[in-house]
């Protein structure tokens, strides 16, 4: 379906379960199609493709308060006035942004490796981030095939199977028929920009939350996104978070990407939905 929002529309999948309906936010560079491992699970998700991705590429602008405001015309448009929510890496910053405004719509809160204050960021200059992101502005001046650009994501990050089925609907969903890549670099700075250097509102959150992180943060042995310590430093911070939840030899997008960072996600889900 789409959904109108200022500047255009978006594309939102509904994915049919036998649960309560539950809003399933991506990532920065991700797409709708991140949560299809999880909704494999059962779950009654709506996941849209925020402004600038998928289906929604041609929508422009791209800030955490307008994604939040997104998800909101989003609600309405399926007529809930609330939704469990979930949100994975920038996801989980726009969940939390949702949901310190907008407190009444959102139920219950699920963060999966984002939405709290990554300590690399603190180290974090805009030369650095400018080298980190030239891979990816790199390859939005060529054209893929959709074999050639599993390929590199293979070498990327070799804990996800790109032969899975699932995995490889949501890494092709990034390209436009003609073989270029749907996020335009400008929206992958701005909102890379708005995570890294914006200010996360965790503190105020006042709705039911879960954590769940990751091991390692891409490919086995690496320095995770968030520690075991980190974690448990948030839950003695929050009142409403409940007791973090690490997934164990999986690393950031093998959270929702692979079948064991999904089951336990959908595992969290089920009991943020009770």
């Amino acid at each position: 379906m789409l959904v109108p929002v200022d500047g255009g529309d978006l594309a939102v999948e509904i994915h049919d379960g036998h649960t309560a309906p539950v809003l399933a936010i991506h990532g920065v560079s991700g797409s709708r199609k991140l949560w299809n491992r999880v909704a494999a699970h059962g779950f009654s998700l709506i996941t849209p493709d925020l402004r600038g991705r998928g289906d929604s590429s041609g929508v422009p602008g791209a800030t955490i308060r307008q994604h939040a405001d997104d998800m909101v015309r989003v609600l309405d448009a399926l007529e809930l006035p609330s939704a469990t929510v979930a949100g994975m890496s920038m996801g989980g910053y726009v969940a939390v942004d949702l949901a310190v405004r907008y407190p009444d719509r959102v139920r219950a809160l699920v963060l999966v490796d984002g939405g709290f204050p990554m300590p690399a960021h603190a180290q974090m200059t805009e030369e650095i981030l400018t080298a980190a992101l030239a891979p990816q502005l790199a390859a939005r001046e060529r054209t893929w095939t959709p074999d050639e650009y599993l390929a590199v994501q293979a070498v990327v990050d070799p804990l996800i199977d790109t032969t899975d089925p699932l995995v490889r609907e949501y890494y092709t969903h990034d390209l436009t028929a003609d073989g270029h890549l749907r996020l335009p670099a400008e929206t992958l700075l701005a909102d890379t920009r708005d995570v890294v250097f914006g200010e996360s509102r965790w503190q105020e959150l006042t709705v039911p939350t879960w954590f769940v992180h990751a091991e390692w943060s891409v490919g086995a042995d690496s320095a995770p996104a968030y520690t075991a310590e980190q974690a448990a430093g948030f839950r003695a911070a929050l009142p409403v978070l409940r007791e973090p939840v690490l997934i164990t030899e999986v690393d950031h997008g093998g959270t929702v990407l692979t079948r064991k960072g999904a089951a336990v996600t959908a595992e969290v889900l089920a009991e943020a939905l009770k």
